[in-house]
C-alpha cells in the first residue's frame, strides 16, 4: 500500500534569513545532491518542516523568451514569423506592459535581422534583450545591436560548473562576476541567469553568489536582475518542502537573506514535472516580479510557461487584465497553426481548436440552459471563441440542438424537433456502421439543410463556426 514518505532534509534546511554574508562552499568534488537526485530513480520530494509566508510584490509582470528558449525545441522561425509574432505580444501585453519584455538570441543573421525589425517598430513593451554566454566575445555582440539589457548564462549548480564548464565554484563565480563588471563598465544592465537553481547548493554558491551581484549593484549603482532557471523542472510549490526543489523558498532566500529587490527577480520553469505554470504563479505569490514564458509554452525539452496561460493567470491574481488584450491569444493560436505549421493540440487550453468544444450530450444539454455551467468563463467575451459543440455519436439530441442553435443564431430550434431527431438518427446509424470520427461542420451543415430545410434553406454557412 502506498503512502506519503515526509523525507527529512540532510542539507540545505531552511534558515531565517539574518542578512548575513555566506562564503562560497569549497568543495574538491561536485555535490550532486544524491539524496534527492539519485538519477536512477524518480528525484524524491523532499521537507524540512519548514515554511515561509506568502510575499507578493506590489507590481509583477510577464517576460517572454520565444525567440530565444521558443526556438530551442523547433525549427527557427523566420523574421517575418518573430515580427509577426512580436507584434501580438505587444498587443497582448497592452500599453500597461504586462508583457514587459522578450528575449532574443543574437548569433544568426536572421537573429539579428529580427532583432533590428523589432525595435524598429518603436514598442514600449515588451522591450527587445538579448541573451549571452559568460564569455567576452559574446558580449561584443550586445553591444554591437545596441541593446539596454541581456541576459547571461550563469551556471550555479555543481552538474553545470563542475561536469560542463570544468571549474570549481570560486572560478565559476570569477569568471561570472567578470563578465557582469563588462556589461556595467559598457553601461548595459546585466540580467544574470541562474541556471539550474533548483539542483544547486542554495547556502554554499546560490546566495553567497547572489551577495556578490548585490555588491555590485551597490558599488555601480547599475541595477543587477536574477534569474530563477528551473532548468530540469524539479521546481515544486508545496508548503513545507525543502531547498532547493522548494519554489517558496528559493525566492524568500534570494529577496531576505541575499537582499536582491523583488523587481529584480524573475521565475523562468520548465515543464518535465507538468509543473511550469504553478510554480511560475508560486514565484509571484512569494514575491518574484516576473515570470519568463513562452508563446504556447514551446521551449527546450517539454517547454516554458505558456505566455497565454501566464496571462490568463496574471488576470486572475490581479482582478484584471491591467489593459491585456486577452483576444490575441486567440489570434495567436491561429497564427502557429495557419502559419507557423506548429501541432497544436485540440485540447490545448485557451488556443487548441477543441479547448471549450463539448461533445458529452449531458454537457450540451447544460449549455443549451445555460452555457456557464459549462463554459470556463466568457470565451466568447474575453478570447472571442465562443462555446461550441462537435457532434459525435455521444452527443445525443442536446448536442445536435445545440449545434443547430449555434449554427442559426437562434433558439427556435430545440432537441424535441423532428428535424433534430431526424440528424440525430441519421448520425447514429453513420457510427452503426464503422464511424470514428466527430462530424465536420460541412456534413452537419448538409444534414441541417435536409432535416430541417425551413430553416437552412437560405444559409450559405453557419453564423457561428
Amino acid at each position: 500500500m502506498g503512502r506519503f514518505q515526509f523525507l527529512q532534509a540532510r542539507k540545505d534546511v531552511y534558515q531565517r534569513p539574518t542578512g548575513k554574508r555566506f562564503p562560497v562552499e569549497h568543495e574538491e568534488s561536485p555535490d550532486l545532491l544524491r539524496e534527492v537526485f539519485p538519477y536512477s530513480e524518480v528525484p524524491k520530494t523532499v521537507f524540512d518542516g519548514k515554511f515561509v509566508d506568502l510575499d507578493p510584490p506590489d507590481e509583477f509582470w510577464i517576460t517572454d523568451t520565444t525567440f530565444r528558449d521558443g526556438q530551442q525545441a523547433r525549427p527557427p522561425y523566420t523574421v517575418g514569423q518573430i515580427t509577426d509574432l512580436y507584434e501580438m505580444l505587444h498587443r497582448l501585453g497592452g500599453k500597461n506592459g504586462v508583457i514587459r519584455q522578450c528575449e532574443f538570441f543574437l548569433y544568426s543573421d536572421r537573429d539579428k535581422e529580427a532583432v533590428r525589425k523589432c525595435r524598429k517598430m518603436g514598442f514600449t513593451f515588451p522591450e527587445v534583450t538579448g541573451w549571452i554566454r559568460a564569455v567576452e566575445k559574446d558580449f561584443e555582440l550586445v553591444k554591437k545591436m545596441g541593446l539596454e539589457e541581456t541576459g547571461i548564462l550563469t551556471s550555479v549548480s555543481d552538474y553545470h560548473t563542475f561536469m560542463k564548464l570544468g571549474l570549481d565554484r570560486k572560478k565559476a563565480m570569477e569568471k561570472y562576476l567578470s563578465i557582469v563588471r563588462r556589461a556595467i563598465d559598457s553601461e548595459v544592465r546585466p540580467r544574470c541567469h541562474f541556471e539550474d537553481t533548483t539542483r544547486a547548493d542554495i547556502y554554499g554558491f546560490v546566495i553567497p553568489y547572489a551577495q556578490e551581484l548585490m555588491k555590485l549593484q551597490e558599488e555601480s549603482g547599475m541595477p543587477i536582475k536574477i534569474r530563477i532557471c528551473d532548468t530540469m523542472g524539479y521546481g515544486v510549490p508545496y508548503p513545507g518542502a525543502a531547498l532547493p526543489r522548494s519554489v517558496p523558498k528559493l525566492v524568500n532566500v534570494l529577496v531576505h537573506e541575499a537582499n536582491v529587490p523583488k523587481e529584480q527577480l524573475e521565475w523562468h520553469g520548465h515543464n518535465d514535472f507538468h509543473k511550469v505554470l504553478v510554480n511560475a504563479s508560486t514565484a509571484w505569490l512569494y514575491g518574484c516580479a516576473s515570470a519568463n514564458g513562452t508563446l504556447l509554452g514551446f521551449g527546450e525539452r517539454t517547454g516554458n510557461p505558456p505566455v497565454e496561460g501566464l496571462c490568463i493567470e496574471y488576470a486572475s491574481l490581479a482582478g484584471g487584465t491591467n489593459g491585456m488584450d486577452l483576444s490575441v491569444i486567440t489570434e495567436i493560436g491561429n497564427y502557429f497553426r495557419n502559419e507557423v505549421g506548429a501541432l497544436v493540440p485540440a485540447n490545448y487550453p485557451f488556443v487548441g481548436e477543441s479547448f471549450n468544444v463539448t461533445q458529452a450530450g449531458i454537457h450540451a444539454d447544460g449549455a443549451i440552459k445555460n452555457e456557464e455551467i459549462y463554459n470556463i468563463f466568457d470565451t466568447a467575451k474575453v478570447l472571442n471563441r465562443p462555446l461550441s459543440v462537435s457532434v459525435t455519436d455521444k452527443s445525443g439530441l442536446a448536442g445536435v440542438a445545440l449545434w443547430v442553435e449555434q449554427c442559426l443564431g437562434m433558439k427556435e430550434v430545440d432537441k424535441s424537433h423532428v428535424g433534430v431527431r431526424n440528424i440525430f438518427e441519421e448520425i447514429q446509424q453513420l457510427y452503426g456502421e464503422g464511424r470514428t470520427t466527430a462530424m465536420s461542420p460541412e456534413e452537419m451543415f448538409e444534414l441541417g439543410k435536409k432535416h430541417i430545410p425551413e430553416h437552412f434553406a437560405d444559409k450559405t454557412t453557419c453564423v457561428v463556426r
